[in-house]
């Protein structure tokens, strides 16, 4: 191993039981050999180099490549120890941190997310197969944070959990209009359609989203209560009484969260709710991760509260509840990671083995993110006025109560159509 690498990994890892095996078959023990064993070998002096001068993106780049195996123990364990004795956090060199902090200098030019480049961006990630995602999501396919009120929910129930805690939240009234930015494959507009009396609009950039949230809409005979369409939510002109927007403000990017709820608050109604649903962290501001920016979500980013605020504030909404979800991205991503793993053989027949491996580091990093870094999800309740809502949180327990009693298992689990079918109500400009 070459001097600089064992070095930094000297000086870094202090506690812990790894070994890595360098290119030429020497081991190498770091931190104080207590708990589980880890053990990584880097294949190729390529890749010894590599991590010497950028760890945040060479690492899982080797990993990707075939270049690094995990040979005791695996990703999350091998994660579990840098960052719970880094963070990796400017890994430690001075050159990585030069690294990063050019990133964060560069941020704002990798975020400008035109029209054209955010749905450039959209397609690179939801436009995969189809069958990937229904391989490793629940049943109703949430691409979203979980809500796991107990910790044996299965991901189904706590899936169900989210809408129930999004749906109170909003607080429908009966014919009430409802936009969902970012609907994904339909499931949370679908709920929402069924259980209460409203017109709900779910807007997205994937096409292949698009075709499934319709195909969804057409089977369970919805398509007169919910619709779906290709669009960009700069390009809305209409009013809504409640606006939900779960899991996509991470790709609207930091130049953009001013023009985001400057719009959110020309087409919300004097008394409307919205609730942002958004992966945040507890720290600063920060960079996108460049294996994150560069292979899995180009052009997003994961805000502090510090910056989503001041454009609320200056937007002329009112903030009328913030709930931080901690450790429920991470229990969520622990599901998907298994059941990616479960299904590999069958993913790796569709892709490669190279994606694969990409995605498990993707998984594996998210997931030691929420667990042992500065990562969580804020849920945001916004307003208009001060007298919208109740002044105490009840109503939202007790709404979520009476969806908990009509999603029993007792009642079957085929989806139910609205009381009333029929035309969709037009939505007022």
């Amino acid at each position: 191993m070459n001097m600089l690498l064992r070095s930094v990994i000297e000086r870094l890892i202090r506690t812990g039981n790894l070994t890595v095996i360098d290119p030429g078959g020497a081991a190498h023990a770091f931190g104080d050999q207590n708990g589980r064993k880890v053990t990584v070998a880097i294949r190729t002096r390529h890749a010894e180099r590599a991590i010497t001068v950028d760890p945040t993106l060479a690492l899982p780049e080797a990993y990707m490549n075939g270049e690094i195996d995990m040979v005791e123990g695996d990703l999350l364990d091998l994660l579990e120890i840098v960052y719970t004795n880094t963070g990796m956090v400017n890994a430690g060199a001075f050159w990585a941190r030069m690294a990063d902090g050019m990133r964060y200098l560069f941020r704002r030019f990798q975020q400008l997310n035109t029209t054209a480049r955010a749905r450039q961006n959209v397609r690179r990630h939801y436009d995969l197969s189809r069958e990937l995602y229904r391989l490793f999501l629940d049943e109703d396919l949430q691409y979203s944070c979980a809500y796991f009120t107990r910790p044996d929910m299965t991901l189904e129930e706590a899936q169900l959990a989210k809408k129930r805690h999004l749906a109170a939240k909003l607080a429908i009234k009966p014919g009430q209009t409802v936009l969902d930015i970012g609907c994904g494959f339909g499931g949370l507009s679908l709920y929402l359609t069924r259980n209460f009396d409203a017109d709900v609009l779910g807007i997205t950039l994937s096409e292949e989203q698009l075709a499934i949230a319709n195909e969804r809409a057409q089977e369970e005979g919805l398509e007169g209560h919910v619709h779906f369409e290709l669009k960009d939510y700069r390009k809305l002109s209409e009013r809504f009484d409640r606006i939900v927007s779960v899991g996509m403000f991470e790709h609207v990017g930091v130049n953009h969260y001013r023009t985001f709820f400057d719009k959110c608050a020309t087409i919300l109604k004097p008394d409307g709710v919205m609730v942002l649903h958004s992966i945040g962290r507890s720290g600063p501001p920060a960079a996108t991760t460049p294996f994150i920016r560069k292979h899995i979500f180009p052009g997003g980013y994961i805000p502090a509260l510090s910056e989503v605020l001041p454009a609320i504030e200056r937007s002329g909404l009112m903030v009328s509840d913030i709930e931080i979800l901690r450790l429920h991205y991470a229990d969520t991503l622990k599901h998907w990671r298994q059941r990616f793993l479960a299904n590999r053989d069958r993913i790796r027949d569709i892709y490669d083995e190279r994606f694969c491996r990409m995605w498990e580091f993707y998984l594996a990093g998210s997931e030691a993110g929420f667990r042992w870094q500065d990562l969580m999800v804020f849920q945001i309740q916004l307003t208009r006025k001060n007298t919208t809502l109740p002044v105490t949180r009840d109503y939202m327990g007790a709404v979520e109560e009476r969806l908990a009693r009509q999603d029993a298992p007792d009642r079957g689990t085929k989806p139910q159509a609205p009381a009333k079918p029929g035309r969709r109500r037009k939505r007022t400009a």
